[in-house]
C-alpha cells in the first residue's frame, strides 16, 4: 500500500510516498523500518506508543491504535507536527 511520508522523515526515505506492507499499522511500521532503518523510532517510542507529535491517517481518518487493521487498498499518511520557538 502507499504511505505518505512527512517532510521531517524524508532523510530516511528520500521520497514523499513509499510502498509498504502490513495487516496492521504496527506491521506496516515494522516493514517501513526494514526498508528505512531508524524510521520507526522517530514515529513510535520505546513503549510502542505513537510519539506525541505524530499522527496516522488511514483513508483520511485519524488513527491512534497501532493494532488498527489495514487493507491493501488503504491509503496511509504519517503526519508529523513541527515544533520550535
Amino acid at each position: 500500500m502507499k504511505v505518505s511520508i512527512p517532510s521531517p522523515l524524508l532523510s530516511y526515505t528520500r521520497r514523499s510516498e513509499v510502498d509498504a506492507e502490513g495487516t496492521t499499522l504496527a506491521e506496516l511500521m515494522a516493514d517501513l523500518d526494514r526498508q528505512f532503518p531508524g524510521l520507526r523510532f522517530r514515529v513510535i517510542d520505546e513503549q510502542d506508543r505513537l510519539r506525541p507529535h505524530v499522527r496516522f491517517f488511514v483513508n483520511g481518518e485519524q488513527i491512534l491504535d497501532l493494532s488498527r487493521k489495514l487493507e491493501a487498498t488503504d491509503s496511509v499518511q504519517i503526519v508529523q507536527a513541527l515544533s520550535g520557538g
